[in-house]
């Protein structure tokens, strides 16, 4: 009996194939590869952390203590990885303990050295940071699903309103809740269109025995941070049990609207509520240490060489970029959903290209170009050290005679070179770094940014073009003549343009309309990569399946809705302009321009102390005893003791880079949510902007300000 069933089975099966692709309506492809999709959908970051969790697990198991077990699962099982809570704890506690281990074993031996080889004196300060990082780590890394988990809510919030988009417009025409997700699935991007794959998956499994149970089961992780998410879908879900066609396409419209409004109201209270934390970040991050170096110079004398350039390096270069981010990351933290930017110019057929620079037919990469370029740069920024490194005595005087007479290089025993000439030298090195990042950038992104600029300007009147097509279908005229006329009527635009491709795929070449499109050779969507334009397009391939009046109304809403989310796009950006623009004020004029002002006040002062040094020690030391308390006074104001001005300046310079990636990242994170393009394009054009600025103003200033504490000496020193 059982064969007979699967003969006959099989009979039918065989008579359907003849009739329709049934591979078309399987979800068994969509779903099969979910892992391997996992795979590359995860970042190379996340990858790693998987791996090392895993192992650390088999070397030392520490267990999550069951208040955090729940959270970090919960964290877990958001961004899809393969680990345990008690992996993660276990990572933790192992790389805290390693790193332990160094600053002890650092310390141990420089003691070592020092009570048997009178090797210096022993190391403290870096042991003991490196003991007190090692713990915070412990904190820090067994959080680290919780970033990742934080991370991949916020991109795949940005892809919520453009979700529920594509799952309204396709059960509009055809009320199959299974087959929409799909829909949405397959034009949305990762992180949400992974979360949907997964959706299917734990049906093919058996955890969930039907999509809208795993679909439900999904939404929970959403109920914190999302609501209107979830009311939208339970809205679309409801629409299936309504009896009657116009109000289920008005309950279908209702989930839309409530996604939109939504968003809007969550987006006004978030630009409302930024003020204050971004102004706490400004100065906490920006103005109150870039001032706050202004004194350095003199601590290092007042402390008798007890602060020393290296101590602030690790305070400014380590320990303030990673409060300043973690400032920003709580910022983000709160931010709603938003409209987002999907990765599509990736499926453009030049993408490779336009991301190299071509000599002739050799592609060269952007990332040697930039890397040569900085290299060479910041190698001329080391020469005060290269020199001195090849003959310790050198040293010339610049400019004798003039206002800015002195040495060039200065050494004072081996805390490094006070003369201005190798603080000149000295600005090269940050100016290499940022230019050798930002040439990279900009030169990645330049070409790039000219093909999303063409496909915005279409997306901004495809809603027009969408219109006047469904307008020409609902007066019976065919689709392939359709598409025709609008591109006369809309010539030597974007959307003529697309337009006219496909007539002339359908007219020249034969092909359908769905070949014309989607062709893989010729199809016009390959010049057009946008989301947007292609989902609208599959939405008339499956409409035409049914009738035109179908394909009219389908493209009508489609431009009425793509409409309405652009209005609640521009409201947004509206919301957060103010925001915004003190944000790029700070990264463009800022930040540079007082970070360059510090450094030649900062270099007049060391100027000033090197002069008075040079003076006092012309008295002798037995004068200088006797003259009380101005006597203390000259032993305090010893320039071995200052933080030379070359390192000052790499530490100051390095800090304007990390703050302007820093601030990049989050003004381009609030404005658009993730869009990994249009970041790489503004952090090349800020890098070279802000740092170039730095530069200018700094080698001012040090000019200016020596010449000005030279004009004091040679007043001082004048007779009468």
């Amino acid at each position: 009996m059982d064969r007979d069933v699967k003969d006959i089975l099989r009979k039918y099966e065989n008579i359907l194939n003849e009739k329709i692709n049934l591979e078309e309506f399987s979800d068994s492809n969509f779903s099969r590869d979910y892992e391997i999709f996992r795979e590359e959908a995860l970042t190379v970051n996340m990858g790693l952390y998987e791996k090392l969790c895993n192992s650390a697990e088999n070397i030392l198991t520490v267990k999550a203590k069951d208040e955090e077990r729940e959270k970090l699962q919960r964290s877990i099982n958001i961004c899809h990885l393969n680990i345990s809570p008690d992996g993660a704890t276990s990572f933790a506690a192992l790389f805290s303990i390693l790193i332990i281990f160094i600053g002890l074993l650092i310390g141990g031996l420089s003691f070592v050295l020092n009570i048997f080889y009178n090797f210096g004196s022993p190391m403290i300060f870096l042991p003991l940071i490196i003991i007190i990082a090692g713990g915070i780590c412990i904190k820090l890394l067994a959080g680290l699903p919780h970033y990742f988990a934080n991370k991949w809510r916020l991109e795949a919030s940005n892809q919520m309103v453009l979700c529920i988009l594509y799952v309204v417009m396709y059960m509009r025409h055809t009320s199959n809740l299974e087959r929409a997700i799909k829909f949405s699935a397959e034009h949305i991007s990762n992180p949400l269109s992974l979360d949907f794959k997964k959706i299917f998956w734990d049906v093919e499994i058996g955890k969930y025995v039907t999509i809208k149970e795993s679909l439900d089961n999904y939404l929970e992780s959403w109920r914190e941070s999302n609501i209107e998410f979830i009311e939208s879908f339970h809205l679309i879900e409801s629409s299936l049990y309504e009896p009657l066609e116009a109000r289920r396409i008005e309950v279908l419209e209702k989930g839309l609207e409530v996604m939109l409004e939504g968003t809007y109201d969550k987006m006004m209270h978030y630009a409302q509520n930024l003020k204050s934390p971004i102004t706490t970040l400004h100065m906490l991050g920006v103005i109150l240490p870039i001032l706050g170096l202004v004194i350095l110079p003199l601590a290092g004398s007042f402390l008798q060489g007890l602060i020393k350039w290296y101590h602030v390096a690790i305070l400014y270069n380590l320990v303030l970029p990673i409060l300043v981010m973690a400032l920003g990351y709580n910022i983000l933290l709160s931010r709603p959903t938003g409209y987002g930017e999907a990765e599509v110019l990736k499926e453009h057929p030049e993408f490779k290209k336009y991301q190299n620079v071509y000599v002739g037919n050799i592609p060269i990469s952007t990332k040697f170009i930039g890397f040569l370029i900085g290299s060479v740069i910041v190698l001329a920024g080391l020469l005060p050290l290269i020199i001195h490194y090849l003959n310790p005595g050198f040293d010339a005087t610049i400019l004798s005679g003039n206002l800015l007479e002195g040495k060039f290089l200065d050494y004072k025993e081996s805390n490094g070179p006070y003369g201005v000439g190798a603080a000149l030298f000295g600005l090269l090195i940050p100016l290499g770094i940022a230019l050798g990042l930002g040439i990279h950038y900009k030169l990645r992104s330049k070409k790039l940014i000219k093909v999303k600029r063409i496909i915005d300007n279409l997306e901004n009147e495809f809603s027009g073009a969408l219109f006047q097509l469904g307008n020409r279908v609902g007066d019976n005229i065919p689709v392939e003549l359709a598409f025709g006329q609008v591109a006369e009527n809309m010539k030597d635009t974007p959307s003529g343009n697309f337009f006219r491709l496909v007539s002339d795929n359908i007219k020249r070449l034969g092909m359908d309309i769905k070949n014309a499109i989607f062709s893989d050779e010729r199809g016009a969507i390959i010049s057009y990569p946008s989301s947007l334009i292609e989902s609208s397009m599959k939405v008339l391939v499956e409409s035409a399946k049914k009738s035109p009046q179908v394909v009219a109304k389908s493209l009508m809403t489609f431009s009425d809705y793509i409409n309405r989310i652009r209005k609640v796009n521009e409201r947004l950006k509206d919301l957060l302009a103010d925001i915004i623009s003190s944000m790029k004020s700070q990264i463009n004029f800022l930040t540079p321009i007082i970070a360059g002002i510090v450094i030649g006040v900062a270099s007049m002062v060391v100027t000033i102390i090197n002069k008075l040094g040079e003076q006092f020690g012309k008295l002798g030391t037995e004068n200088i005893e006797g003259m009380g308390g101005l006597g203390s006074l000259v032993n305090i104001m010893r320039i071995q003791d200052v933080i030379p001005t070359y390192q000052f300046q790499i530490v100051v310079g390095l800090y304007v880079v990390e703050i302007t990636i820093i601030l990049t990242i989050l003004a381009n994170s609030i404005e658009r949510g993730v869009d990994k393009l249009n970041l790489e394009y503004n952090l090349g054009k800020n890098l070279i902007r802000s740092v170039g600025l730095y530069f200018i103003i700094s080698l001012l200033g040090i000019l200016v300000f020596n010449a000005l504490a030279n004009i004091v000496n040679l007043t001082a020193t004048a007779p009468g």
